[in-house]
Formats: C-alpha cells, structure tokens, sequence
C-alpha cells in the first residue's frame, strides 16, 4: 500500500573525516570519493522511504565549488524531494568543516534518481510525500521540473 510519508521520516545527515587514501598527492580529496559518499547518503534516504532495496539511476549534475582536503569532517545531508511512481529524486548537500577552526563550506550538491526494486528486481510502486514546510513544497515541484526533463531526455535517447 503506498502511503503518504513525510519528508522527515527518511531524511539524513552523514559525517565522515577524510583520510590520505581518499586524497591526491596535493591532500585534495577525489571526486569519486565524494560521489561514493553523496551516492550512500541518497540510497539511505531512499530505503528509508520505501523501505524496499533501491538502485540508483541517475546523478544530475554534480556541481564542485569548493575542495575538500584530508582531516576535514564530510557533512552530508539528504532528503527526498520528489516521487513519481516508481522512482524518487534524492536532493544531497555536502559540506566541509574545519575541525580545527570551526569553519564550515558547502562543497557539493547532487540530486539522484533512484529506483524502488521489489523482491523480484523489477521496480514498484514508492509512497508519496508529504510536504509539509514551504521548502519542501518548492523543492518538490522543482523536483518534478527536473522528472520532466529526465522522461524527456530519455525519449529522445531512445528513439536514436
């Protein structure tokens, strides 16, 4: 049955400390691991959701503003923002905080598409949110702006 569930109910912050293997030689932490991160925290708010396994479709746009370097704290905070019927749009923002001075910098953000599975690996239905905070209400409907313009692309995709 696909209940309404609010937004706060799959909603998470991460934070994790950044160590050399995660770092190039000039101590600036990969991309890679960063998308690891932001691609964990969007499968945990997505479970948490619909409470079945999940597959992660696509990433839009995954904008870089500022580095991250080795000893700094990761924060990562997710939240769903958008459902359609089998699949949700999970919005991440990361930040880095200097665990010494205290200062703390938004360094990524990322929205995911991913994909509800049943027990048989093929997608099912996810419950719908419950927006309750005018920013969620915004984000939502941002959320289906950019929905539109995936099923679009895809259309076109296809038909080459």
């Amino acid at each position: 049955m696909r209940r309404e569930k609010a937004i706060s109910e799959s909603r998470v912050e991460m934070a994790q400390v950044m160590f050399p293997p995660d770092a190039n030689q000039a101590g600036n932490i990969h991309g890679g691991s960063i998308m690891k991160l932001i691609d964990t925290a969007a499968g945990i708010v997505a479970m948490r959701h619909c409470r079945t396994n999940v597959v992660t479709a696509s990433m839009d746009r995954l904008d870089f503003y500022e580095p991250v370097f080795v000893g700094e704290l990761v924060i990562l905070r997710a939240a769903i923002n958008y459902v359609g019927n089998t699949s949700m749009e999970v919005g991440v923002r990361v930040e880095a905080e200097d665990l010494m001075t205290g200062d703390v910098r938004h360094t990524n953000s990322a929205y995911l598409t991913l994909v509800s599975l049943g027990e048989n690996r093929r997608p099912m239905p996810v419950p719908k949110i419950l927006c309750q905070r005018e920013d969620e209400k915004r984000r939502f409907e941002e959320g289906k702006i950019r929905a539109q313009r995936r099923r679009e692309l895809r259309k076109k995709r296809n038909k080459r």
